[in-house]
């Protein structure tokens, strides 16, 4: 039989496979440094992604609802949980009169329901095509165009009919697009314009399903969206509105966007410290482990340099067999974070309660490659100066300790 010659390589997987124990606390140690590196910074970078969305998303300074209502409203845009409250449409035109504003427009909450009227509970939202600057310039670029006359709008979370169709309050309308995932509560919206959705809440009074109280007015909306001129300061527009236009709350959105990044910081601080953390423990503890398991082999490369091996060949075969265990532990603890993190992303996002909108393709292959080269780096890096050591020791002295 031909016999195949004791290369680097083979030499190193026969010496793993010699002593697999070894090998596996190499491979685990490795493996959880990848895990938190890749896991990481896949979770660091969706978060990232999320706030950048909602910032692009919002698209108004300030929102102005009831008073009472601010947490509802805070959570229509952030998790995508159904709300309805009203004021007169008379206070839009009264926000539009206050000195600083540039653009008021109104639009209109409607919770459908988990019944046979509905195909779901989701948030619907209408809006004035007339005056909107917030929805239709989102709807424009995602879907390239304008809803048709009694056709809706569905964000990426919404499940739709076989035939294109959703129903509500026993109207059905057809969907003109399902709007690109923003990690917003308005992936759980539905968009219409404010002549549909007064419609539907017609049918749902009528239904006897009372969202709109005896008490609220007939031109009724739920929220004025503002822009502000340019040169005027947010907060002192807002002040302006609560002093002018009572009843209302008027909610900043660079402070709230601003209260959600400090969150967002911590979390995204906690999570670089961890790996940063692992990432020493796991420098340290190989460093540890390859000078220990170095001098228990001694002999053992005393023989291959008796053999003819040169110095070069031994720290060829050490950084090769570290090469080898970083490399197995790196693509462990790779598809271990991978398993974890994608499919359960929606969930992830929920329990964290702040946007989460995971990097596109490219984005994860450059992070998976990083984080593959951070793993199978450490294992060599660490077991260079033990390489060289045992490179330069005596033959014929290791092969007589001991004796």
């Amino acid at each position: 039989m031909k016999q195949r010659p004791l290369t680097t390589n083979r030499i190193s997987i026969y010496n793993i496979r010699r002593k697999p124990f070894r090998a596996a606390c190499l491979i685990i140690v490795v493996a959880i440094l990848a895990f938190a590196l890749f896991g990481g910074a896949i979770l660091t970078g969706s978060l990232k992604n999320g706030m950048n969305s909602m910032q692009q998303r919002l698209g108004a300074d300030l929102m102005v609802v009831p008073a009472g209502h601010e947490s509802d409203m805070k959570g229509i845009l952030l998790g995508g949980e159904p709300a309805y409250f009203y004021f007169s449409g008379a206070v839009a035109r009264q926000v539009a009169q206050v000195g600083g504003v540039a653009q008021a427009t109104p639009q209109f909450y409607l919770s459908s329901l988990s019944a046979d009227c509905c195909d779901e509970a989701v948030q619907l939202i209408g809006f004035d095509p007339g005056t909107d600057f917030v929805i239709q310039p989102w709807i424009a670029r995602a879907y390239g165009g304008a809803a048709g006359d009694g056709q809706l709008l569905a964000g990426s979370g919404i499940i739709i009919r076989d035939d294109g169709t959703l129903k509500f309050f026993n109207q059905t309308y057809r969907v003109a697009a399902q709007l690109e995932r923003t990690s917003t509560g308005l992936d759980n919206s539905v968009f219409m314009s404010m002549d549909i959705i007064k419609a539907l809440a017609a049918a749902a009074h009528n239904a006897g399903m009372n969202f709109l109280s005896d008490e609220a007015p007939e031109d009724a909306v739920s929220a004025v969206l503002v822009k502000i001129d340019k040169g005027y300061d947010a907060d002192a527009v807002a002040a302006g509105i609560r002093s002018g236009v009572p009843g209302v709350e008027v909610i900043v959105s660079q402070s709230m966007i601003s209260g959600i990044s400090g969150n967002l910081g911590s979390l995204v601080g906690y999570i670089n410290t961890i790996s940063a953390v692992l990432w020493i423990l796991a420098v340290v503890v190989l460093a540890a482990v390859f000078p220990f398991t170095m001098n228990e082999r001694k002999k053992e490369f005393a023989i291959y340099r008796a053999m003819g091996a040169t110095r070069k060949r031994l720290i060829g075969i050490v950084l090769n067999e570290a090469l080898l265990a970083s490399a197995a532990g790196g693509v462990l603890g790779t598809a271990i974070a991978a398993f974890v993190v994608f499919p359960f992303s929606a969930y992830i996002g929920s329990r964290l309660n702040l946007p989460y909108l995971q990097p596109g393709t490219g984005g994860i292959l450059g992070t998976l490659a990083l984080s593959l080269l951070l793993s199978f780096a450490v294992g060599p890096i660490t077991s260079l100066y033990a390489a060289v050591k045992i490179s330069r020791a005596e033959t014929y002295m290791t092969m007589r300790e001991g004796e």
